[in-house]
């Protein structure tokens, strides 16, 4: 120490730097041992950290493959789940489609046999008409002839009893209760 006090004295009385190998030795010699676990410490925290690092690392890497394999896989179910749902879909929609269709052929054959009934009894209402209005004709045509017929006879006796009045009351009357449908000749009121 001696050493050190002169060397940092001067000739001149004032204090010069002393050389920087004394420092170091003395800085070794005072804390080198504390220096030297610290570093020790430092070194030994730096590798723990390493690792810890390095472990962390790796199982961050792990878990992340882990995760990337779990939603691959739930991808891929989920792909085939819908690939499945899409062909029933499309399985569903073609058996709809099919029977669409045979509904519109059986609806369609339906109206072909609703036409045809129709026009069968749109003929045969044709046909029973035309038979009533021809049986109708005739009996009007035999009424006509009936009542021309009786009107002519009764015209003849009314010419031959030259206009009996109680003759034509009694013809006209045996003509109403004819066309009345009575039928029986009313009987003749005698003449006078």
């Amino acid at each position: 120490m001696a050493e050190t006090a002169q060397q940092t004295a001067s000739p001149n009385g004032s204090a010069s730097e002393p050389p920087r190998e004394s420092i170091d030795q003395v800085r070794d010699l005072l804390f080198g041992s504390q220096m030297r676990m610290v570093d020790a410490r430092i070194k030994s925290l730096d590798e723990r950290l390493k690792r810890e690092t390095s472990a962390l690392r790796s199982n961050f890497d792990r878990r992340l493959n882990e995760l990337d394999e779990g939603i691959r896989h739930e991808l891929v179910q989920h792909a085939g789940r819908l690939d499945s749902e899409r062909a029933k879909r499309v399985e569903e929609l073609k058996s709809l489609g099919a029977e669409l269709r045979e509904s519109l052929k059986s609806l369609d054959q339906r109206h072909r046999s609703f036409e045809q009934a129709a026009g069968l009894a749109d003929a045969e209402l044709r046909d029973h008409l035309l038979k009533q209005s021809a049986a109708f004709t005739t009996d009007l045509g035999k009424t006509s002839e009936r009542i021309s017929a009786e009107l002519d006879r009764i015209t003849n006796g009314l010419q031959a009893d030259k206009l009996d009045v109680a003759a034509l009351v009694t013809g006209l009357t045996d003509l109403a209760g004819r066309l009345g449908g009575a039928g029986t000749p009313a009987k003749r009121a005698p003449r006078t």
